[in-house]
């Protein structure tokens, strides 16, 4: 298995784990029933912010930790250029990951347009953005290992 292959599928896990345990915690908070509209917006707009920024920091600790096990397992370092190969199938996992995000978006659009609460809208929102994260590193792992 490649460099790139353990990658992805790290990369799979620690969306899921970051994803399933900061919804599991925020759950936990969720505000009783009869908020006010504001207060409605002001949860799951904070839901949104600090899911972003502990997937950030938590991607960035993981591809760190992730690095010095491969590099201490096989004696090996991490490659440092991306050629054309690699250069495609990023392309190709950003276009899927952002097909599914704006799928995800209208969906969330369209769930307003009905008249659905706006937890439905922000729902589907990150729900979309975590399909969309791992739909880009499952196509990732896909061509790495049939090809391009």
């Amino acid at each position: 298995m490649t460099y790139q292959e353990k990658k992805s599928i790290v990369s799979i896990i620690s969306a899921i784990l970051i994803f399933v345990s900061f919804s599991a915690y925020k759950y936990v908070r969720y505000p009783e029933e009869g908020l006010e509209p504001t207060e409605a917006l002001r949860y799951w707009g904070s839901f949104v912010l600090v899911l972003t920024l502990v997937s950030i920091l938590a991607h960035i600790v993981i591809s760190i930790v992730f690095n010095i096990v491969f590099r201490i397992t096989t004696g090996e370092k991490e490659p440092t250029f991306a050629d054309e190969l690699d250069k495609h199938i990023e392309l190709k996992a950003n276009r899927n990951g952002f097909f599914v995000f704006i799928l995800g978006f209208l969906l969330a659009m369209g769930a307003l347009a009905i008249e659905q609460p706006v937890q439905v809208m922000f729902v589907t929102l990150i729900v979309s953005g975590f399909i969309s994260d791992i739909t880009g590193s499952v196509t990732k792992l896909y061509h790495y290992r049939r090809g391009v």
